[in-house]
């Protein structure tokens, strides 16, 4: 599920100084790359960069215009006052926290359009500039005191009847993000979804990509879960709806698809839509396809769609049209990396020889966003490794060579060495091959020993590839003197769908095996330390450290978990989203087709084997894997009489989001890790 920030003031001891490897304070203060998009003509490219002052945890943003084919940029501001929403055609668009406004001159004038915008979000105007499209909280069920008694209005008391009662890190309050056009021109503006207890776009990460206009301006397709209650917390079945402003109708485009249905993009013509589609209701970590159909008219579908990728053994991540209509750009794991990938789309959908993705990068990166075509045969996207953030590349599509665009750290990397990060085959016990990825110290010599962390990744079917990261960085870790061993263990996107999917029901079996496999491995070279080997991770990485601080037989000398499910009866008691604990456990615990999880693969039921420190994080209004999680761990280890720290963020969810939060995070990592390992 959607962070740089600028030089560390906190009293001068914590400012960025000159050295020679990564640090936290200079990791938080390179700057963060983002893309607006591309110009009509594809000549150039408008991007952000981002930084924050961590002393007072606010972001500040510099503007640019980046020239595609020879990378100069110029800088230009935002209009005092206002957000560009939306570039095309008809002109700019902007809004402020009231109204909407237009500019035909690329914002050197503005025109106010349209006002009652207060309290809106994803502003949306139509291809013929003549409608308006956003969505808007909507009291539609009642729960809180004060709506339910209103002549009470001191009251804090919240009432269910149902789930989802909280998700994520905030609670029901019976409002539901809905839908509203209006014709610019004037005329109330209308709920398309009118008293529905649903939300478009999607809660908790769903933005403005969760509703589009038809290019012939005559409708809005919107992504929604038509579900409450248990259906919803239980089902991932969210379909595509068409709304025809005409008739006031609307019509589900994808009624028998039963996951995840996502993401729709108009071709160029407008005669096709493009989305992401998952076969399985339940399933979120499910093989993520792209779907295309024809359009009748009038917004109809046609009987003519095709599921563009089901032959191919991968899963997609974002995409995009080509100008033409006739190509498609993705990009998706392989290998313990994310590359772009391309798609001849067929000029019938109703074909016999399904269309073959082609690789279209190759290298030891993340290609993990597309910002747009360009003009010569090339795309425009972000890229990272795992020594440097993201920065714009320009892909040649004919033969995937890349240049880089925009040099925002540049600078900064300069003045450090750099990890070096392979990719290691490593056997496992059932004779499988897997890609380990090993990170060394800057300027590593193999003649010395060195202490050892076995990464265990999140998810848990969360590719493991070249990313960078502002709190789990391994460049930072390693820049401090550790190997990082991060294995792409079962469940890993990347290495096929069969190896994606093997980690559902069986969380404690192979993919434990699969990090001892890894860990041992690598601990035959020479340059490790087998007396100071530490193992660290997040969520289901910190399920996993729970688990092999149970089962390590002596290998690891501390654990560090952050949000890591503890014991499993109660983390399906009290969280959310019940359709990911059914389908990767097997349902709740009073079933007996769900016993083998809540016995054998239950970190729970080892503490009794717990013999060496842990340092347990959690956050405070996680409700993906609630605070009693992080709580019941430490008191167990506590209790156990083993050297144990808790460090709770009681402002956090499942991540850490305040620089300040994040700056602790690592300095109590580190710090921790010198008690325990150094």
């Amino acid at each position: 599920m959607k962070r740089i920030f600028i030089p560390i003031l906190l009293a001068g001891a914590l400012q960025a100084t000159a050295q020679d490897h990564m640090t936290p304070e200079l990791l938080w203060s390179l700057k963060k790359v983002n893309a607006d998009g591309m110009t009509a003509s594809g000549n150039s490219v408008y991007y952000n960069v981002r930084q924050t002052d961590v002393t007072t945890e606010k972001s500040s943003t510099k503007r640019y215009l980046l020239n595609v084919a020879d990378g100069n940029r110029k800088e230009w501001q935002m209009p005092e006052g206002k957000m560009i929403i939306q570039r095309d055609a008809n002109g700019w668009y902007a809004t402020d926290d009231k109204s909407l406004y237009h500019s035909t001159d690329k914002g050197k004038t503005w025109k106010e359009i349209f006002g009652g915008l207060e309290n809106v979000d994803n502003v949306r105007v139509s291809p013929d500039g003549k409608y308006i499209a956003f969505s808007k909280e909507v009291l539609v069920k009642p729960m809180m005191g004060t709506d339910l008694y209103p002549e009470l209005k001191k009251t804090t008391a919240q009432v269910y009847t149902d789930l989802n009662y909280r998700h994520w890190d905030t609670w029901e309050d019976g409002k539901f993000s809905h839908i509203f056009v209006a014709p610019i021109s004037g005329g109330a503006a209308k709920d398309i979804m009118a008293d529905e207890p649903y939300d478009s776009p999607q809660k908790p990460f769903g933005g403005a990509e969760d509703f589009v206009w038809n290019p012939d301006s005559k409708g809005v397709v919107y992504v929604c879960k038509k579900k409450f209650g248990k259906a919803y917390a239980t089902s991932t079945n969210t379909d595509l709806y068409y709304y025809e402003l005409k008739a006031g109708s609307t019509t589900n485009w994808t009624p028998n698809m039963m996951g995840y249905d996502t993401n729709p993009v108009f071709s160029p013509d407008g005669k096709r839509v493009a989305w992401t589609s998952m076969a399985h209701d339940g399933y979120e970590s499910d093989k993520n396809d792209i779907y295309v159909m024809q359009l009748g008219k009038g917004g109809k579908t046609d009987v003519q769609k095709l599921n563009m990728t089901a032959g191919w053994d991968g899963t997609v991540g974002g995409f995009t049209w080509d100008n033409t209509g006739n190509n498609i750009y993705f990009t998706a794991p392989v290998k313990g990396t994310e590359q772009l990938f391309s798609i001849k789309v067929p000029a019938n959908l109703m074909v016999r020889m399904m269309p073959v993705p082609v690789q279209v990068t190759n290298g030891q990166f993340d290609v993990n966003g597309i910002v747009g075509e360009a003009a010569n045969h090339e795309v425009v996207v972000t890229r990272c490794d795992m020594n440097h953030a993201n920065e714009l590349y320009a892909v040649n599509t004919a033969n995937g060579n890349m240049r880089a665009l925009t040099h925002e750290n540049d600078e900064a990397y300069s003045k450090i060495t750099p990890s070096e990060t392979k990719l290691r085959m490593v056997r496992t016990t059932d004779g499988q091959e897997m890609g380990v990825w090993v990170v060394y110290p800057p300027n590593f010599d193999p003649a010395k020993k060195y202490p050892t962390l076995l990464y265990c990744q999140g998810g848990p079917q969360s590719a493991l590839t070249q990313f960078y990261s502002f709190r789990w960085n391994f460049q930072l870790m390693a820049a401090q003197g550790y190997i990082i061993v991060a294995p792409n263990r079962r469940g890993m996107p990347g290495w096929g769908v069969k190896w994606n999917e093997a980690i559902s029901k069986d969380w404690g079996g192979q993919p434990m095996k699969d990090y001892l496999a890894a860990i041992d491995d690598v601990s035959k070279e020479s340059y490790v330390d087998k007396d100071r080997l530490g193992c660290v991770g997040a969520s289901y990485g910190g399920y996993s450290v729970y688990m092999l601080a149970g089962m390590h037989e002596n290998r690891f000398k501390t654990f560090i978990a952050h949000d890591g499910l503890f014991d499993l009866r109660s983390w399906y008691g009290n969280t959310e989203e019940l359709w990911f604990a059914n389908w990767d456990i097997g349902g709740p615990y009073w079933n007996n087709s769900a016993t083998k999880s809540y016995e054998d693969f239950n970190p729970s039921n080892f503490v009794a084997k717990w013999n060496a420190p842990i340092m347990i994080i959690q956050g405070g209004i996680d409700y993906r894997v609630p605070i009693e999680q992080g709580l019941g761990a430490f008191q167990a280890a506590q209790l156990r009489g083993i050297k144990s720290k808790l460090l709770y963020l009681p402002n956090e969810n499942h991540w850490v989001l305040h620089p300040q939060n994040g700056l602790v995070w690592q300095k109590e990592f580190f710090k921790w890790l010198d008690e325990t390992l150094k």
